[in-house]
């Protein structure tokens, strides 16, 4: 079968790849945490520092306003890319979580009230868990949550159900960072929309390797970040639809997002800047805007059928290791999963395994995955370790994973599979 991708050309672009590690090739296998850089990000970030960097919107100098397109052109690049109606929609922040806060914050504290619910799933990142937690708390509200089937699924019959309680905000991730489950999102929009709720779906493990559009799915809120996505970290996307950001009063405030102020009152600027206080993350922005560039010349769906054709070679060769356990959707659902693999290895725990792939040169990630509810309360695990590719990983980095379960088992005396 032909490949998808030219993953040996991908792989020049990025410099990191060609470092050794214990004497060995570098394998990274940890994406879902961070992505690695292309050099065209790098140099972007390094241009603007070289040639241009100055404050945006400011100056009626040359290169603060060619400093300020390039930011701008960052955010049409970033609503085009999950065809968003225009740059107006998104606003730039620190991260995923940065973003969920400032909805939460912003939007959702003045409408929740004392006895109101709020809906989530179990499979949520801490990020979709605390700040609604938080709020519930304050406001003394209720915090839902529905549960999981096959600890791999969504219980729709469940998100129905807690429906019924009217929630006044529903959230969800729209691909598990420990499972890889894709839930339907569109379809669980339409339900909470159907009960009167208003929606923030969590992409940040979506946006940078399918396909995503916020119009198809409806959502009012999306978050996402750039650091996954090949891009600069300290950048995060809270997209919003346009009507739902001009009602909201932003929580936190000042420079500006005001458009003007006296000691007795301010008017907030027009979107997106009423949302963004202070000096952005400039050269973030331009990184992040090189990132989605190279994304657009590769193409995301050849990224999202890459990794489908890595979760086969992966899942099928993990499958035929025997003191291992996986979690998430098998096989035969590699529609429904991202690319990511969480497994326990039969008497060794998550930590030592990480740390006899890291002696192979292999980066791979232990613990709870910030999802703590999901991994101690659901799988019944203290931790498990994950593999997650994109685009520039191969099938015998796998292999590689292989070789270093085999290791794992010497080291600590396993019984053989």
């Amino acid at each position: 079968m032909m490949a998808v991708l030219d993953v040996d050309q991908i792989r020049e672009d990025f410099p990191i790849l060609s470092t050794k590690i214990n004497g060995k090739p570098l394998v990274f296998l940890d994406s879902a945490s961070t992505s690695q850089k292309p050099r065209q990000v790098i140099d972007a970030v390094k241009d603007y520092y070289e040639t241009y960097n100055s404050n945006i919107h400011r100056g009626l100098y040359q290169i603060s306003m060619k400093s300020t397109d390039a930011y701008v052109n960052s955010k049409e690049l970033a609503a085009k890319f999950i065809n968003a109606e225009s740059y107006r929609n998104i606003i730039y922040c620190r991260n995923t979580t940065d973003a969920i806060n400032i909805a939460a914050l912003s939007y959702a504290e003045p409408k929740i009230k004392s006895g109101d619910h709020i809906l989530i799933t179990d499979m949520e990142h801490h990020s979709n868990i605390v700040p609604w937690l938080m709020l519930a708390k304050r406001k003394k509200a209720f915090l839902d949550h529905t549960a999981l089937v096959e600890k791999s699924f969504v219980d729709m019959d469940d998100f129905k159900k807690k429906l019924e309680k009217k929630p006044k905000v529903v959230a969800f991730t729209h691909a598990s960072n420990v499972l890889g489950t894709i839930n339907d999102v569109k379809l669980m929009t339409k339900l909470a929309h159907d009960a009167g709720a208003t929606v923030l779906v969590d992409a940040a493990q979506t946006v940078p390797h399918m396909k995503v559009d916020v119009k198809d799915i409806g959502c009012d809120f999306m978050a996402f970040s750039s650091h996954k996505m090949l891009g600069p970290s300290g950048i995060g996307v809270l997209y919003g639809k346009e009507d739902i950001l001009e009602e909201t009063t932003p929580a936190i405030v000042g420079s500006d997002m005001i458009r003007s102020v006296t000691f007795e009152s301010a008017e907030w600027n027009e979107l997106p800047w009423k949302f963004e206080s202070g000096t952005p993350n400039i050269e973030g922005a331009i990184g992040f805007g090189a990132a989605i560039s190279y994304l657009n010349k590769i193409g995301i769906e050849k990224v999202r059928s890459h990794e489908v054709e890595m979760l086969k070679y992966a899942l099928k060769r993990f499958e035929e290791v025997k003191v291992m356990k996986l979690y998430g959707p098998g096989i035969k659902s590699v529609d429904r999963r991202g690319g990511v693999i969480s497994f326990n290895i039969s008497g060794a725990h998550p930590h030592d395994v990480s740390t006899i792939f890291d002696t192979e040169g292999i980066a791979i990630r232990a613990g709870h995955h910030c999802a703590m509810p999901l991994v101690v309360g659901v799988l019944d695990e203290a931790a498990v370790s994950r593999i997650s590719f994109y685009l520039y990983n191969k099938q015998d980095e796998i292999d590689k994973a292989i070789d270093a379960i085999d290791k794992v088992r010497r080291v600590l005396k396993l019984d053989k599979r």
